[in-house]
């Protein structure tokens, strides 16, 4: 049971990484699932809480309407509210500072209490840069790797895990400034309108979904040097117009550090059923009330440095044609309607489908419009149209 507990787990905390895996298990006990990063920023420092749960399912379930906060031995308490999908952000803006000891207190709503052990904030350690460099990666595949360089010269940082948010302009390819709605009488007739609802042009944003590690505890010198942080094929779309990506680089203590590198081993397919794998991950969250209560997490404090970067796809593939979008984006002229009823408008209110153009020449089984999928005329079927505060031309 402990073993099932633990995979459910891993896939929490990297929900959407793992091909799923259709099982059924009879013995299930939820746990706590804890994720806490407090960092030196200044900033509503995040807490989330969710619990384990069965392969069958479809998530994980957000632990809500918990009472949580986070302590410092100079009798400082930052106390924070639920969000909502077990996110939970401290009322006030505050940073871990360097000295001072931290610990998270949870009470959940059914009156049991969980903590972790006193944490100390991590040496700070700056990016030096981030770059783009095009590469090919050792699966063949051409494309742009993002490389970070770090360098601490009293050598007390040496593990390091890594986290990015990339922003990225998409241009919808069959815009139109014509649009098709059903008609204002009832029926399986539509008409054209002006275009006033969807968007050519979007700033859509996505975050890393992995646990991104490395150390330079057995190197000379406390240097991370050209360490790729993250790899983006020539053929994703993402990088088709304007590319940025936000690199943070979080200093952790060794048994953060250990204690993440043994998840990441863990969410490997092949170790996830192995005979050495352990029975429970052992973090720094406990039951305040019962030692034999399974919590599974792990509270960091960790000093947090970050650098962005902006590129075009012309900077490293001038002149070549731009990767395909997300959607092939193909025409297709259904019927208005048929004995079945109507076709074309359903589709329009559903927003499966957005107007492409004109079927001039119909044929027998066509209608007399091509429609497409939406999110190749829309674009904030995949992002906002806001441009973000940071972005740069």
């Amino acid at each position: 049971m402990k073993n099932r507990i633990i995979i459910g787990f891993i896939s929490i905390l990297l929900y959407g990484c793992i091909e799923p895996f259709e099982a059924e298990f009879v013995d299930f006990e939820s746990a706590l699932v804890i994720e806490a990063t407090i960092t030196n920023e200044i900033k509503q420092q995040q807490v989330v809480l969710s619990r384990t749960y069965r392969f069958e399912d479809e998530g994980p379930t957000a632990e809500s309407n918990a009472i949580v906060s986070v302590s410092d031995d100079m009798g400082n308490t930052f106390n924070f509210q639920d969000t909502g999908n077990g996110v939970y952000l401290s009322e006030n803006a505050f940073a871990a500072q360097s000295g001072r000891s931290y610990q998270l207190s949870v009470t959940t709503v059914d009156g049991r209490n969980y903590g972790s052990d006193p944490t100390q904030l991590t040496a700070a350690t700056s990016i030096d840069e981030v770059n783009a460099v095009r590469i090919t990666n050792d699966d063949g595949v051409d494309g742009v790797a993002i490389l970070v360089d770090s360098f601490d010269s009293t050598g007390n940082s040496k593990n390091y895990r890594y986290e990015y948010v990339e922003t990225y302009r998409v241009i919808a390819p069959t815009w139109n400034p014509t649009s098709l709605t059903g008609a204002p009488e009832p029926g399986c007739d539509v008409i054209k309108i002006p275009n006033t609802t969807d968007e050519q042009i979007c700033y859509p944003t996505s975050f890393s979904n992995k646990i991104i590690l490395t150390s330079t505890e057995d190197l000379e010198e406390d240097r991370v040097s050209d360490f790729m942080v993250h790899f983006i094929s020539r053929d994703n779309y993402i990088i088709s117009h304007r590319y940025s990506i936000l690199v943070k680089q979080l200093v952790q203590s060794n048994e953060a550090f250990t204690f993440f590198k043994t998840l990441n081993e863990l969410s490997g397919s092949e170790s996830l059923f192995s005979e050495t794998q352990p029975g429970f991950l052992q973090g720094n969250v406990s039951s305040k009330e019962n030692a034999n209560e399974i919590v599974l997490g792990f509270f960091d404090v960790s000093s947090v440095s970050e650098k962005r970067i902006f590129f075009n796809f012309d900077d490293f593939y001038p002149g070549e044609a731009l990767p395909p979008y997300v959607e092939p984006c193909v025409p297709s002229a259904p019927v208005i309607a048929n004995m079945g009823g109507c076709v074309l408008r359903p589709i329009l209110e559903i927003g499966a489908g957005i107007y492409f153009g004109d079927n001039g020449e119909p044929s027998e089984n066509e209608g007399p419009y091509f429609i497409v999928p939406r999110v190749c005329g829309d674009c904030k079927v995949l992002g906002t149209t806001e441009v973000p505060d940071f972005w740069i031309e």
